[in-house]
């Protein structure tokens, strides 16, 4: 195994917390990544009591896991987005607060800048260095991507309007994120202001290659875009540390073209598992998402960091496939080789 193998919690927060780390080395990880809704991370308990992110890791240590990386995925949506009533089921009361669009905005990207503080003080509480650099994925919302279909017409100066409110919002959120040294990374995904390599390359230039600012890599949400995974990487990640935007990586799969042709690629309006769905996600191993590929690529650009099973499949039990997607990593994952193979023929 070259990698530690982690389960993403985020769709587990139904469970306590200890319950989710119990289940976790049951199902053969080697440690999870924590979410900041559920009781699995408290955002103001952690920047406020030394105590909390000290009990954290006794759950965690106690488990015999390790964590790596946070994640803040609802509260980042807010940042950007055009608020509606849906963000209210999503985000904390204090981050809600009376509804008002500009001020929802405003209080999750304070928000954000305390998960930063927070992620900063899990880490150094952590009984031995971790081995990666500090983390918090999450998504950043957008205030164009209801325009992604270009009608009415949308010219590029529109667009711009967009990537240029991301870039007000969320470069003073980055530099207090560089202020504890910890990294930003986006999950590229629809309805965030970077969903395709193309978008994420404008993302980048938008904040002005902030140093901070990288991606949280998932596959499952190029596949059925037809947008190139396996370039995604290559286009982001680096063994120059300096270069490298790819900060972390969840493993998740999808398939693509197995409706009836009743919905296509944008959903009809079908909940997960529709049997007419043209896409949906499927537990590791049982989409079109080619893994063998990714490792290669990971392998390839030096990345060494966690690779993070998020488990969605609306048609398995999520037990069963927790634990089938933990093996299935660790059967995947290699080592990249430490000399070239015909070097022998040299001597």
């Amino acid at each position: 195994m070259a990698r530690p193998v982690t389960l993403f919690s985020g769709q587990w927060a139904d469970l306590p917390f200890e319950t989710l780390c119990a289940k976790a080395k049951q199902f053969g990880y080697d440690g999870v990544e924590l979410p900041c809704w559920g009781d699995h991370f408290e955002v103001d308990r952690a920047v406020k009591d030394k105590g909390y992110v000290k009990g954290r890791w006794d759950i965690i240590k106690g488990h015999g896991l390790k964590a790596f990386a946070i994640s803040n995925h609802l509260v980042g949506q807010a940042v950007c987005d055009l608020i509606d009533e849906r963000h209210k089921v999503i985000l904390p009361e204090d981050v809600w607060g009376d509804g008002d669009p500009e001020g929802v905005r405003q209080r999750a990207a304070k928000k954000m800048i305390d998960t930063a503080k927070a992620c900063r003080a899990f880490i150094d509480a952590a009984p031995e260095p971790t081995g990666f650099p500090a983390v918090v994925n999450g998504f950043t919302g957008s205030s164009i991507w209801h325009s992604i279909y270009a009608f009415p017409p949308t010219d590029q100066k529109y667009w711009q309007k967009g990537f240029d409110d991301f870039a007000k919002r969320w470069i003073p959120i980055l530099d207090e994120f560089d202020k504890v040294n910890v990294n930003f990374g986006l999950e590229v995904h629809p309805t965030e202001i970077a969903f395709d390599i193309g978008s994420a390359q404008r993302a980048v230039e938008a904040v002005k290659g902030h140093k901070r600012f990288g991606f949280n890599y998932d596959p499952s949400h190029f596949g059925y875009q037809h947008v190139d995974y396996v370039k995604f990487i290559r286009t982001f990640g680096s063994t120059d540390k300096a270069k490298n935007r790819i900060f972390h990586v969840h493993i998740k799969d999808a398939w693509w073209g197995h409706g009836d042709g009743t919905v296509g690629v944008f959903g009809g309006h079908a909940t997960f598992a529709d049997a007419r769905r043209y896409w949906d996600f499927r537990s590791p191993g049982h989409g079109d998402i080619n893994f063998e590929d990714i490792i290669v690529a990971l392998n390839d650009v030096g990345y060494q960091g966690p690779l993070s099973v998020e488990w969605e499949d609306s048609r398995m039990d999520r037990e069963h496939g927790a634990a089938e997607a933990a093996a299935l990593v660790k059967k995947l994952d290699f080592k990249p080789s430490s000399f070239a193979f015909d070097a022998q023929f040299d001597r």
